[in-house]
């Protein structure tokens, strides 16, 4: 494959470089060492050494405001060092910038929480000393972000949660958890507001162990019963949680997209060293036609793919109200990172149907992007809005 020019800035590009010798001198051969593959992660304690290490090298804090330590990327910067990320293939990928408990998971809580709030817990998890999960989806409350039914009600001093938090990303190994929970007396208002709500409070309990389809097991349960915390937990105003939450949903789907395209260039590299080497008839399989326009699709595609991703930074970055823009990189990076790794499948053949070959395990990964973060269906209903929006007001 040819090398393209880097897109990003000299910053970005070096702060990659670093990250590289991070990987190759130290992840990869504590993957090696404690058996960790995308499938089998790592224990809570092995987490926290990473993320520790992570902050030491001045990588953990990448997305914080610059004040507390953060890189001040651009968003084009922040795409293509996480793009990078995922396609170094390091099953440690999603820890580096501490996403599924770190930094990232902080947001808009920077300017929202209190002096106190920023000691007991957005400092903290910026040092990597503590972890933190946002739990918002429910059993009956998905899609429909609204619907919640986890109450939290005033009694005394403090307020009172009880209910469940389902399919919670890094749940299994937090300190705490940002817990969007309904608070008006009347259900059709919808009335949310954000809490903090510490692991080790009583009434606050973790249901772990079962894995996704991609056999990943860093997502779990809450599940809180009469759990108590102090009116001082709860995160900006009344009635603003999931204002809070989605915030900057805009550029979180956005940021979800330099993942899937990682992992599709992953996806496509085995496929073409496999066509390169595989032989059937007295020739590589690469010299079929079948198989080169296979491959030709998988890369075509992908540089699409990019080229939208970067075309939807640039234009956050430029103050652009992109919000249709966003929803159409979130799903068409994902239906197109899963048809690259459906298409590795098929270069592949019996070597990438068996279970332990990373494109068959791709192929799990990447179909499930299909469903996080917004389901591919809530997007195109997203674009469609906005694309009406203009005849609705005519």
């Amino acid at each position: 494959m040819t090398t393209t020019l880097f897109e990003g800035s000299p910053a970005a590009a070096e702060f990659i470089a670093r990250v590289d010798g991070f990987i190759d001198g130290e992840l990869r051969p504590l993957a090696t060492e404690h058996g960790i593959t995308h499938e089998k992660g790592p224990s809570r304690e092995l987490l926290r050494q990473v993320w520790k290490r992570s902050h030491a090298l001045g990588f953990y804090g990448m997305t914080l405001p610059q004040p507390m330590g953060g890189a001040g990327f651009s968003l084009v910067d922040h795409v293509l060092v996480k793009e990078h990320l995922y396609a170094s293939g390091t099953p440690f990928a999603p820890h580096i910038l501490g996403e599924l408990s770190g930094p990232p998971r902080l947001g808009a809580l920077v300017k929202q929480a209190t002096q106190d709030q920023m000691q007991r817990f957005i400092l903290p998890v910026a040092r990597a000393e503590m972890a933190v999960c946002f739990a918002i989806t429910e059993p009956n409350a998905g899609s429909d972000a609204g619907a919640l039914e986890t109450r939290a009600v005033i009694e005394g001093d403090g307020f009172v949660l009880n209910g469940t938090k389902r399919f919670i990303s890094g749940s299994p190994f937090c300190d705490a958890a940002v817990i969007i929970c309904a608070t008006g007396e009347d259900p059709a208002k919808r009335e949310t507001t954000a809490f903090f709500v510490e692991r080790d409070r009583p009434g606050f309990r973790i249901e772990e162990g079962y894995k996704t389809m991609a056999g990943q097991s860093h997502t779990g349960n809450i599940v809180l019963t009469d759990c108590r915390i102090p009116l001082g937990n709860q995160i900006g105003e009344r009635g603003k949680g999931l204002a809070l939450a989605l915030g900057r949903i805009t550029v979180n789907r956005l940021l979800h997209t330099p993942a899937m395209l990682g992992l599709a260039q992953l996806a496509l590299q085995d496929a073409v060293r496999h066509a390169q080497t595989r032989r059937q008839f007295g020739q590589p399989i690469g010299g079929f036609q079948a198989v080169q326009h296979l491959l030709a699709d998988m890369a075509t595609e992908l540089a699409a793919a990019r080229a939208l991703m970067l075309s939807v930074a640039r234009r956050l970055d430029a103050g652009a109200d992109a919000r249709a823009e966003a929803s159409m990189a979130k799903l068409f990076c994902s239906e197109t990172a899963f048809r690259i790794a459906d298409r590795a499948v098929q270069v592949l053949g019996g070597e990438g149907i068996v279970q332990g070959s990373r494109v068959e395990f791709l192929f799990r990964l990447l179909r499930m992007y299909r469903v996080l973060t917004g389901t591919s269906e809530i997007q195109r209903n997203t674009i469609a809005k906005e694309l009406l929006a203009p005849a609705a007001a005519a």
